[in-house]
């Protein structure tokens, strides 16, 4: 995949975006992160993004989002790991979690130092591969709606059941915690009626 240091500039374009906890560590879930994450999406939303499939995990996160000309998916996406890395901090601070603040203090490198980083939140490159077809966007809505109940995780019995996942809103156009739109509404200009995908 493509990571951030990629610049993918300006121009229209939907994105698959990665975006995970240094170290693997479950920080998202540990500082309750997701109405961080969703007020971001929200922000987002404002400045004419649009949301069109995402997962929220305990450790990592994928987005699927459309960007309009004159934005870039580099700044958004940088923008969210360094506000959301502050307020990771913040709950910890607020909660004691002194072992945790230490682990991530120590992965902070000289480089970071100099730019006066105290503590390491997201892994430093982050994935964003343009969508550029409708097969491609159904591959990838697949595999997010997948993660919470595959592999390791088992976080719900079924796609839908999991809270932090625009799963159930492909099956009924419920929208949750963000705004979410249907990749229609970016491919074909408009949904008809009964035509939701239901990956």
């Amino acid at each position: 995949m493509v990571p951030t240091h990629h610049d993918q500039g300006t121009t229209e374009g939907t994105y698959f975006c990665t975006a995970t906890c240094w170290d693997w560590l479950p920080l998202i879930e540990r500082t309750a992160l997701y109405d961080h994450i969703y007020q971001w999406m929200h922000l987002i939303a404002a400045k004419g993004c649009r949301t069109l499939g995402y997962v929220i995990m305990p450790n990592h996160l994928h987005l699927l989002v459309h960007v309009p000309e004159g934005l870039s998916i580099n700044m958004l996406l940088a923008n969210m790991k360094r506000f959301a890395a502050y307020e990771v901090i913040k709950r910890l601070q607020a909660t004691g979690d002194s072992a945790l603040l230490n682990r991530l203090a120590s992965g902070v490198t000289q480089g970071g130092s100099a730019r006066d980083q105290k503590h390491c939140v997201w892994r430093t490159s982050s994935d964003i591969k343009p969508c550029e077809s409708e097969r491609f966007i159904l591959q990838k809505l697949d595999y997010m709606h997948a993660n919470p109940v595959t592999g390791k995780w088992s976080l719900a019995d079924r796609s839908t059941d999991y809270l932090h996942s625009s799963a159930l809103f492909y099956h009924t156009g419920e929208t949750q915690h963000a705004p979410t739109h249907h990749y229609h509404d970016i491919l074909f200009g408009d949904r008809a009626s009964g035509s939701l995908r239901r990956p």
